[in-house]
């Protein structure tokens, strides 16, 4: 289990004898039976009452009591370490929506109650830090070992988060759902429009930065019937697609197998989690347009299923979605070029079209493009998990011209006009303008190519802007 405490915690457990009854609880006790890095620790404390345990606390560190209607200290040890010490309480549904409860906090709650009262099995246990004992009352163990979610308790049905919680952990824990968790969700599912934007959106970005198995997540939106909420993921299912490019079936199946294999490539793993919560949610998106735009054609005497306009369709989707799931606006920003772009290996991989491309793709970058690429053919069993040979030599070139991560900058700029001689005014962001249409179309490279395309070229953009009907 828990082998070692943190130091600060350990002082302060063995110095405080009020704290007999205090154990670690929900997801530390679970990280540590899956032998993950402890982040954040939270102690249950039972016996005490809350002003009672803030004075305790008091003695060894700074507390931070902002938590109070929740019955929650932070504790602050002088070392910088923060640890949530949590008063056993009792929550009453009084109105629908997340924050529709009464807290009412009870020191002389049982352990037991107290664990019955929390979402998933997986999270229902806690850990004695004096004598190391795992309390297990509902067999979370047991279905952590068996990769199974199921709810703790009929109280799950009071808050509906609970259900996209669900999501986020079948995916991050490569967990299945119980039927009769299944059930339960299905039951419920009117409450959805009861969660408030914030929530859900912690709940997605979670399944999309740290999933391992992001399908499972998926899997489990499908079948719980939350994923009517979500229609443009809904729509994918049963979507068609040409079996000689996609073997492993509709529009839906070959998402969930693409957001596994981009959570499986290293690159991906390595970078930060805002990138990776992108990346994963433009990979979700990259097939929103085909619903749309399937249809099937008689191609040399055969039948095909094409989607044409696709990518594009998707993009306007893709934006429609993130607003639907509260994303952040920045987040929007960069997932539409990704979907939009996704099938730029196909066509001609010349220095002008990848320095267009890192243009187009801002404030993304090639370097991500490639990564939706590869993902998008790795998810297509039972034909090789592999990159295809155009991102190797889009990659290449992209990194000769030096815009892998960032389009080229302007090599002709404002100071440079005023050297030559040319007065401040509108003329400067035509000028501009055009000399980066012809930087782009590869015209010049550098500084004294761009000041020889100004005196040569310069002058016809003035006339140009200047004739009829422009």
């Amino acid at each position: 289990m828990i082998r070692t405490l943190p130091p600060p915690l350990a002082a302060l457990l063995q110095a405080t004898p009020e704290l007999h009854r205090a154990y670690l609880v929900g997801g530390c006790v679970r990280d540590a039976l899956l032998r993950l890095p402890l982040k954040d620790i939270d102690v249950e404390v039972f016996g005490l009452g809350y002003d009672e345990l803030a004075r305790v606390l008091s003695r060894h560190g700074r507390t931070d009591l902002v938590g109070r209607s929740f019955g929650v200290v932070k504790f602050l040890a002088p070392d910088g370490a923060t640890i949530d010490f949590t008063i056993a309480r009792r929550d009453s549904k009084t109105t629908a929506g997340h924050k529709g409860f009464q807290v009412t906090l009870d020191p002389d709650l049982t352990p037991r109650e107290a664990a019955s009262r929390r979402d998933f099995t997986i999270n229902s246990m806690m850990w004695d830090p004096r004598t190391g004992e795992l309390i297990d009352f509902f067999n979370g163990a047991d279905d952590l070992k068996r990769r199974i979610l199921r709810h703790t308790s009929e109280a799950f049905v009071e808050d509906p988060l609970r259900v996209l919680r669900g999501m986020q952990f079948a995916g991050r824990f490569n967990l299945d759902a119980a039927p009769e968790t299944l059930e339960l969700c299905r039951r419920i599912h009117q409450t959805h429009d009861e969660l408030a934007g914030d929530r859900v959106r912690e709940e997605w970005l979670k399944w999309a930065a740290r999933s391992a198995r992001p399908s499972k997540g998926l899997h489990f939106l499908r079948d719980s019937g939350w994923i009517r909420h979500y229609p443009e993921i809904h729509a994918l299912i049963d979507t068609p697609q040409d079996p000689e490019w996609h073997p492993e079936g509709d529009v839906f199946t070959h998402t969930c197998h693409c957001c596994d294999a981009l959570a499986g490539l290293p690159d991906w793993q390595a970078a930060d989690e805002e990138s990776r919560g992108i990346h994963m949610l433009a990979v979700l998106a990259h097939d929103f347009g085909k619903p749309a735009t399937t249809q099937r054609i008689l191609r040399d005497n055969q039948w095909r299923v094409v989607s044409p306009g696709h990518s594009e369709a998707g993009g306007e989707l893709a934006g429609r979605f993130l607003e639907r799931i509260h994303a952040p606006l920045h987040f929007r920003e960069r997932v539409a070029p990704l979907v939009i772009e996704h099938l730029a290996h196909l066509n001609p991989i010349t220095e002008r079209s990848v320095r267009r491309l890192a243009k187009r793709l801002e404030p993304e970058n090639i370097d991500a493009l490639c990564l939706i690429i590869t993902a998008d053919q790795m998810g297509r069993p039972p034909l090789p998990a592999e990159a295809p040979a155009a991102v190797t030599a889009l990659k290449s070139l992209a990194v000769e011209l030096k815009v892998q991560t960032h389009a080229a900058p302007a090599i002709l700029m404002g100071r440079h006009l005023l050297k030559e001689g040319l007065a401040p005014g509108p003329r400067f962001k035509r000028l501009l303008d055009a000399a980066y249409e012809a930087q782009m179309e590869g015209q010049f490279n550098d500084l004294e190519g761009a000041l020889r395309w100004l005196r040569e070229k310069g002058p016809r953009v003035e006339t140009d802007e200047a004739a009829p009907g422009k």
